[in-house]
């Protein structure tokens, strides 16, 4: 796991964002390790950091990232474009919509995107 994350608070969100370059993570027990090491409450993974298997429900990948990430009472955003997974999945499709109704996983454009949602403007 890359030491480079860096911690800020964002609207009174403690949030631990991740850097675009890095090995891709495939394990959330690292990233929960450094998210408690750093007492955040939300984690901001870049889309680059993640497989293209991730974005295939049929793999679990992203069901089951998420929910160690929830049972460590965790937030956890994904961030950046994933049109291309979206457009070739109707399921993707359904559970980004889902999950961004919800308040444990996120998937939003950009960073100003997030910093918007926490702000509650979107």
């Amino acid at each position: 796991m890359s030491t480079s994350a860096q911690v800020s608070n964002v609207h009174g969100v403690q949030l631990l964002e991740l850097p675009t370059k890095g090995p891709p993570l495939r394990d959330a027990a690292d990233l929960i390790s450094l998210a408690w090491e750093h007492d955040v409450a939300l984690i901001a993974i870049p889309v680059e950091r993640l497989e293209a298997s991730f974005f295939k429900l049929a793999s679990g990948e992203a069901g089951e990232f998420a929910q160690k990430c929830v049972n460590y009472r965790l937030r956890l955003v994904i961030v950046g474009d994933i049109s291309v997974h979206v457009a070739s999945s109707r399921a993707l499709q359904s559970f980004v919509y889902e999950s961004n109704r919800g308040t444990h996983l996120w998937f939003v454009e950009n960073r100003e995107a997030l910093t918007a949602r926490l702000a509650g403007r979107s």
